[in-house]
């Protein structure tokens, strides 16, 4: 009797195998079937070896939140280089909010010759060339942020030849701290003064015919500095045609926080919308002389983070493409 139900125990149990055995009989080695088999395993080589690339790939994570920090001062990093010397310009802040000029004491006024060296000229021309790729394949922006602090400084060379020409320009650089208000930064004729109802320049002493606001950014950036990061102004260069005229930069600041296997920082990103004209008040065009560049914060803060395919998710892909290919092939 207990035979009898161990073996309807061991009959019901063979049933419910679902990976039935094929009889040795029935196995036979082919020509077509090595063909087959050496496919698959070149297959499965060929398709673990572009999953491990993807693996170690990366890609750049973009979260949207309302920026809450407004006690916190905004840095501005400047290098800007005006066709004018030095005692003749000035350049400082006006902050909307307090309607009061932040200190520029963090500038300074080194005199230069405005014209580039070979060396430097190649250096503007390659700078430019990346602008226009960018506004053109805006995916680059992501291959820059991982590059940071690794590739090569972005800054202008310095001057490989000697020249004894006389400087003819003032390169105003440095930094800025402002609040994190709507501002306008500003070059313009004359050193700024103190004024009860705002600020003024000293403009009357300097001859008009020396106005000269050709000029040349090659950099600026907001934030924490971060080399290697290309902003939307570096490498401009505008040649007045006009004593008179004004250069105005309309810039739109938004709060971002990096985050990449190589470095974590507070900085930003800014769009621009430029527009340049000449003074006539006769014609109805008014304004002072001069650069400006009038920013403005937005209220959304970015965080980019640098993201890699975790190991779990790689090795399930992996287990897939074999157990797909072996199951393919029979």
């Amino acid at each position: 009797m207990r035979r009898l139900n161990r073996k309807k125990t061991l009959s019901l149990v063979k049933e419910l195998d679902a990976f039935p055995k094929v009889p040795e009989s029935y196995v036979e080695t082919s020509a077509s079937g090595g063909t087959v088999s050496l496919i698959a395993f070149t297959t499965m080589a060929l398709l673990t070896i572009m999953e491990f690339s993807v693996y170690q790939d990366t890609w750049m994570k973009y979260e949207y939140e309302v920026d809450k920090d407004f006690s916190s001062k905004l840095r501005i990093n400047i290098d800007i280089t005006v066709a004018m010397k030095c005692q003749y310009v000035g350049a400082d802040v006006l902050d909307l909010a307090e309607t009061m000029v932040a200190s520029a004491d963090g500038l300074v006024y080194e005199p230069t010759v405005f014209d580039l060296s070979p060396q430097q000229k190649e250096w503007q021309r390659m700078l430019q060339l990346i602008q226009s790729r960018l506004q053109e394949e805006h995916s680059l922006q992501d291959v820059i942020f991982k590059s940071a602090f690794k590739s090569a400084s972005t800054a202008l060379p310095p001057r490989e030849d000697d020249s004894s020409q006389s400087p003819d320009a003032c390169r105003i650089h440095g930094h800025l701290y402002v609040n994190k208000v709507a501002g306008n930064f500003h070059i313009t004729v004359g050193k700024a003064i103190p004024h009860p109802r705002g600020h003024a320049h000293l403009a009357a002493l300097v001859n008009h015919e020396s106005y000269n606001f050709s000029h040349r950014i090659d950099h600026l950036s907001f934030g924490e500095l971060v080399p290697a990061i290309i902003n939307p102004l570096d490498g401009t260069e505008k040649i007045a045609i006009d004593h008179n005229q004004m250069f105005q930069y309309f810039i739109t600041v938004v709060p971002t926080k990096l985050h990449t296997y190589k470095i974590s920082a507070d900085t930003h990103q800014f769009s621009v919308t430029e527009r340049e004209r000449i003074i006539n008040h006769a014609a109805g065009s008014h304004g002072v002389s001069g650069i400006f560049m009038k920013y403005d914060l937005s209220s959304l803060m970015v965080t980019v983070t640098e993201e890699h395919m975790p190991f779990w998710q790689f090795f399930v892909r992996l287990c897939g493409i074999v157990g797909g290919i072996f199951s393919t092939t029979g």
